[in-house]
C-alpha cells in the first residue's frame, strides 16, 4: 500500500476544500470560472519547471511511493499535485477573505515585496552554484515584482495571510513528502542544489516554492474573476 502514499497526500489535500466548494456561505464552486484557468496555467509553468529539474537530477521521486503512472518523467502524483495543492490554497485564500472581510495585512503588503525581493535576489546571486536555491529565489521575486506592477499591492495583503496560514499544512503535508513519516522520502532532493536548511524534513527552498505557486494562482484567479466582472458591468 505505500506506493498510494503521494497519491494519498494528494487526496487529503484537497478532499476538505473540494466537499466544502459547494457550501452557500464561501461558494467557491460558482468561482471554478476563474479558478481553472488560473490552475491550469500556473500548472503548465510548474510542470516544466519540474521537469527540467527532474532530467537535471535536482530532485527525483522514490518509485516506492508511486503508483508507477509516469508523463515526461513525471509521476503522475506531481502532476496532480499542481491542481489539488492551489485548489486547497486558494479555498483558505476565498475562506479567509469571507471570514475577515477586512485586509488586516495590507499594510505589510508592501514592506513584505520590498524587503523580499531584494532578499531573495542577493540569496541567489549568492548561492548560483545551487540550482535550486538560485532558479527558485529569483522565479519567486520576479513573480512578487511583477504582481506588484499588475496589481499595486491590491491583493497582496489577502495573499500574505493565505500564504502564512497555509504554510501549516503545507509543512505537513511536505514533511510527508520529504521523509517525515517514512524511512525514505518521496521526493529525493540533491542537496548539493540546494541550502541544506530545513523545516522538520522540507528544504527551506520550498518555502519560496509555495510562495510563488500560490501567488501565480492567486494573481491568475483575480485577474480571471476581475475580468469577468468587468464583461458583466
Amino acid at each position: 500500500m505505500e506506493k498510494y502514499l503521494y497519491l494519498a497526500v494528494n487526496l487529503f489535500a484537497i478532499s476538505f476544500p473540494l466537499i466544502r466548494s459547494f457550501e452557500p456561505k464561501i461558494r467557491y464552486a460558482r468561482k471554478w470560472y476563474a479558478l481553472f484557468p488560473a490552475l491550469l496555467i500556473t500548472a503548465a509553468f510548474f510542470l516544466v519547471w519540474d521537469h527540467w529539474f527532474t532530467v537535471n537530477g535536482i530532485w527525483e521521486f522514490n518509485p516506492r511511493y508511486v503508483i508507477g503512472i509516469y508523463i515526461f518523467q513525471l509521476p503522475i502524483e506531481e502532476w496532480l499535485f499542481f491542481f489539488t495543492v492551489p485548489y486547497a490554497c486558494i479555498f483558505i485564500y476565498e475562506v479567509l477573505i469571507y471570514f475577515f472581510p477586512k485586509d488586516i495585512f495590507q499594510p505589510l503588503g508592501k514592506p513584505f515585496v520590498v524587503v523580499m525581493i531584494p532578499l531573495l535576489l542577493a540569496l541567489a546571486f549568492l548561492n548560483l552554484d545551487k540550482l535550486y536555491t538560485s532558479v527558485n529565489f529569483i522565479i519567486g521575486a520576479l513573480a512578487l515584482g511583477i504582481h506588484w506592477l499588475v496589481f499595486k499591492g491590491k491583493f497582496m495583503g489577502r495573499f500574505l495571510f493565505a500564504y502564512l496560514i497555509h504554510l501549516i499544512p503545507f509543512i505537513l503535508c511536505n514533511g510527508v513528502l520529504t521523509g517525515g513519516l517514512t524511512p525514505e522520502p518521496v521526493v529525493i532532493y540533491n542537496n548539493s542544489e540546494n541550502l541544506g536548511i530545513r523545516i522538520w524534513t522540507v528544504p527551506i527552498e520550498d518555502t519560496i516554492y509555495s510562495m510563488t505557486l500560490l501567488l501565480a494562482n492567486v494573481s491568475l484567479f483575480e485577474f480571471f474573476r476581475k475580468r469577468k466582472t468587468i464583461q458583466g458591468a
